[in-house]
């Protein structure tokens, strides 16, 4: 069985988010993770290879930085790593889903697993846009899959409820909290990730340059929440302060 696993590594969920004197974000100090639900998708490989066989290949798309979160899933148990750094500033889904998909494509595979969305950007885009361009079905958000007979059977949430998806492989499946629980990299692990290959790639080695997949979407502006204004006691006996708080509702929140 050959699994690949789409991996991102994002901000620490515990970051303080800054934005710098140009307008853009400050990355700066801030701690950088393996995306949570990305790590449900590695979870997820390496049970599915230990009870069918096979190998895991976790494949993503970054800078240098990005090695720290594919030793981690060296560590908790995959076999091989891949990163192709697309050597250029501005990247959207379709530049992220674009490399990923030429990257795959050179592999052989039978599942690729991958997050359903990034805690960064939340777009829940790119597992989708690498499936459409390897022409292999998707079931997302899946909180149960099983494995048999080169054929899948996914449970996955709908609004109100969930749903039972059976497809042939190869396809693409995003994981959701509750599919499993990520285990955490042994010291056995973490020294035999350390020579463990990672393939380090650029845009050139697969055949793609930078007018290929350059981003299509631009962040025009990023901006922190306005503060949280302060709450307002309205005194007075109920009747009256039922009266005032339909009025503030009305007037001054302008919530009805």
């Amino acid at each position: 069985m050959k699994i690949v696993v789409c991996m991102k590594q994002t901000f620490d969920t515990e970051a303080k988010i800054a934005i710098d004197a140009n307008g853009n974000i400050n990355k700066s100090g801030v701690s950088l993770i393996m995306n949570p639900y990305d790590e449900f998708a590695v979870e997820e490989a390496l049970r599915i290879k230990e009870k069918s066989g096979g190998d895991v290949t976790v494949v993503s798309v970054g800078g240098p930085e990005v090695q720290d979160a594919l030793r981690q899933a060296l560590a908790m148990g995959a076999d091989k790593a891949v990163m192709v750094d697309p050597g250029m500033e501005e990247v959207d889904e379709f530049t992220t889903a674009s490399i990923l998909a030429k990257a795959i494509s050179g592999m052989e595979y039978d599942i690729i697993l991958g997050g359903m969305r990034a805690i960064d950007d939340g777009s829940a885009q790119v597992a989708g846009r690498v499936a459409e361009i390897l022409g292999v079905p998707v079931v997302n958000m899946v909180v149960k899959l099983e494995i048999a007979d080169g054929k899948a059977v996914a449970t996955n949430e709908i609004e109100g409820g969930s749903q039972t998806v059976e497809v042939a492989l190869p396809a693409v499946f995003t994981a959701q909290k509750g599919l499993n629980e990520p285990r955490y990299p042994s010291m056995k692990g973490i020294m035999q990730a350390k020579k463990k290959p990672m393939e380090k790639k650029v845009l050139g080695d697969l055949g793609l340059d930078a007018g290929q997949v350059a981003a299509k979407v631009k962040a025009v502006s990023y901006f922190l929440p306005s503060a949280r204004a302060a709450g307002k006691i309205v005194p007075g006996e109920p009747a009256d302060a039922a009266r005032d708080l339909v009025k503030a509702l009305r007037e001054e929140a302008k919530i009805i």
